[in-house]
């Protein structure tokens, strides 16, 4: 889906007040989290990098605890979009 912050999917289909943004820049996919419910993330955060997201998924499964980063930053998805939008996979 697209809107005019640019391309994004539902993390969680059930939840549609919470959109996961993606991008490619500089050969590289990003990230970027927007939820109606609190716009300071979305003013607060900017684009990750898929590489970050892999990194804290490592740091994750040592502590295992929160929310796997990998379910939530979903490079498939993130990927097939891009490819629907005219861009090449990353």
């Amino acid at each position: 889906m697209k809107d005019q912050l640019g391309l994004y999917y539902y993390p969680n289909p059930a939840e549609k007040r919470v959109r996961m943004y993606v991008r490619k820049r500089y050969g590289q996919v990003e990230f970027r989290l927007w939820n109606s419910e609190a716009p300071q993330i979305w003013e607060g955060h900017d684009w990750v990098p898929y590489e970050a997201i892999v990194a804290a998924a490592e740091e994750y499964k040592k502590r295992k605890a929160g929310v796997d980063p990998l379910e939530m930053y979903d490079i498939r998805v993130a990927e097939r979009l891009l490819a629907d939008a005219g861009g090449e996979p990353a």
